[in-house]
This record gives structure tokens, sequence and C-alpha cells, in this order.
């Protein structure tokens, strides 16, 4: 960044290039990358919305939520409340703030009632969290409003499914397929049905199926390569190649999710391809250095490398994540804390 920006709040050309740079990172994904031009923006340019939005968007998607949080809350009082408020109620949840992530999705609802992208952000937010019984909340708000959409049936039934409540997921997942019958989400709700029953080949035919029609999906090509990985494939067979490919056009067409990164790497992990898996790890850890994930798979990563310092830091930061997460959640509704995993979410 130029050092060349002034500290008076006077907008500078340096500063607008800054924020411009930073928008073009943050809309391609590169969250952590955008978040030092972000910064740097600040207080300096014309449009200290944009700067400070998408500053807390970069925040939240890299787990930063205290940050995002206090960006967010600066931001109130104009004319984008309710985005502000969107945002603010996942960094709410991010940080286990239920009673306030709920207080700014509910204003949020009550500024855009038909916005139904409101209702899958905070719904999403809800399932990176694993806080299944906010989710479901959020997603029954949305479907009073919208009560035809699929994909909020979808996300409810997928909320529902983690609660054990299989038989009220089945009726949103077959309503889905009812809704938008050959559309990519019918697809996804018939191969996420199959997976929540045990029925990993039924996943798999309905994710082949979906990817036959819409080849261009990621969130198929994923469930396909997860259902196939559940089946119980080992390297070598046919079938392992195929999911192999799968997850490799996931990476290819959204470098930046870090959960396709994530899988990639742990099937180069299963073949023993280290340089591979270590590669696409690490950039999942780059994205997104708030999931525990990829550490406790770098720490395998490394140790069959033969690189154990490397392995005992991973190890270590997964160990003070964990922490800090059984020590948010300390106090969190129980359906949260129930939730909660020692080795950490996989996104």
């Amino acid at each position: 960044m130029s050092s060349s920006l002034v500290s008076n709040g006077t907008p500078t050309p340096e500063a607008e290039t800054e924020l411009q740079t930073g928008i073009k990172l943050t809309s391609s994904g590169s969250f952590s990358a955008a978040i030092p031009h972000l910064l740097g923006a600040r207080g300096h340019v014309t449009d200290e919305y944009a700067a400070g939005f998408d500053l807390a968007l970069c925040y939240v998607a890299t787990g930063q939520f205290k940050d995002a949080i206090a960006v967010l809350t600066s931001l109130l009082g104009g004319s984008h409340d309710a985005s502000v408020y969107n945002l603010l109620a996942q960094a709410y949840i991010g940080n286990n703030q239920e009673q306030l992530a709920l207080d700014s999705f509910g204003k949020a609802a009550a500024l855009t009632p038909a916005n139904e992208k409101l209702y899958l952000f905070v719904a999403d937010a809800c399932m990176d969290s694993q806080n299944y019984s906010l989710g479901l909340k959020v997603a029954d708000r949305g479907l009073q409003n919208l009560p035809q959409s699929a994909r909020l049936h979808y996300q409810r039934g997928t909320f529902f499914a983690h609660l054990d409540q299989l038989d009220l997921a089945r009726k949103d997942f077959d309503l889905v397929q009812t809704l938008e019958p050959e559309s990519d989400i019918a697809y996804i709700a018939q191969a996420e049905e199959s997976l929540f029953a045990g029925d990993t080949s039924g996943a798999i035919q309905a994710a082949r199926t979906g990817i036959a029609k819409q080849p261009a999906t990621t969130a198929l090509l994923t469930i396909f390569g997860e259902a196939l990985v559940r089946s119980g494939i080992a390297p070598g067979q046919p079938e392992f190649a195929e999911a192999r490919t799968a997850f490799e056009k996931s990476v290819a067409a959204r470098p930046n999710d870090t959960s396709a990164q994530i899988d990639l790497g742990k099937l180069y992990l299963m073949e023993n391809r280290l340089d591979n898996a270590i590669a696409h790890l690490e950039i999942a850890r780059r994205l997104e250095p708030g999931n525990p994930s990829p550490y406790s798979n770098l720490a395998r990563a490394y140790r069959r490398r033969g690189e154990t310092a490397q392995a005992q830091e991973m190890l270590k930061i997964l160990s003070a994540m964990n922490r800090e997460q059984a020590e948010r959640i300390a106090g969190a509704p129980g359906d949260s804390k129930a939730s909660y995993v020692t080795a950490g979410k996989e996104k």
C-alpha cells in the first residue's frame, strides 16, 4: 500500500485506488488479501460505506467476527441499514451472540421482508456455526414471507436433518423437488435427503443425474464427491478418480471456496499425494484462518512428509482454536453446545 495516505480524513487518489483494489479482491472471494487494502482506504475515500462494509464482509468471511461487529456498528444509521443488519447478524452468529444475532436479523427482515438472500445468508451463517435451532428460526421467518422459496425449504430441511428430525426434513426436501423440479436445488435436495438417510448410492445417483443436467453446479459436484467418499472408496478405484475429478472441478470453478480446497486436499491426502494435499490445505488455511479443519489435516500431511515441527505447529494452533471455541460456546444454548466437535467444523 502507498505510504502517502494522509490521516486527516481527506480523500486521496491513492486511497481511492486502494478501495477499488479491495473491492475487486472482495468480489473475487480473496477476502484475506482484500483486508489490508480496505484498511488503507478507510478514512481517506469518498465512499466510506463501501470501504467499511467490504472490510466487514472480509472479516466475517475469514472468521474475524469481533472486528466485523465493530466496523458494522459504526455503519448503522444510514440508507444501507438492511444490508448492515444482515451482515451484523452473521457476525453475531459467528461470535456465538445469539440474542444479538436475532435482534439484528429481525431488523433486517423488517426492512426487507421479501429479500430471499437475507434469509439464505443468515441461515448459511447458522449452518457454518452449527447452530441448527437458530437456523430453523431464520428459515421459518423467511418462509413466512416467501412460502414458495425452494431454497429456503431446502435450508430448513437441512436444519431439521441435523437436528435428527428426519421426517420433517424429508417433507421439505420433497417440497423443493415439487417447487423447482429438474433444477440444481432439486437434485441437491434429493442427494442430501439420501445422504441423511444413509443411502449413499441414492445420493450418488441423484448427484450424478443432476451433474449431467447442471454440470456447472459446484454444490452438486461437492455432494457427488462427498457421497463417493462416504461409500468407502479407496485410491485406485474408478469411483475414487470420479470423486477427485468432481472436487478438482469444484476448486477450478471456485478457487476461493475454502470447503472445496479442503475436500480436494483431504482426497489427495488419502492418495498420499502429500505435496498436492498440503498445497490445497494451505490455501484453505489462508482463505479462512479461523476454520480448524485445514490445521488437523495439515498436521497429518506434514507428519507423513517427515516435517514434525510443522505438524506440531499445526496442532498447537488447532489446540488454541479449540480452547477459544470451547470458551465462546460455554454459555451458548443447548443445541449449539451439542453441535461442537473437538476436531472443529469443516465448512
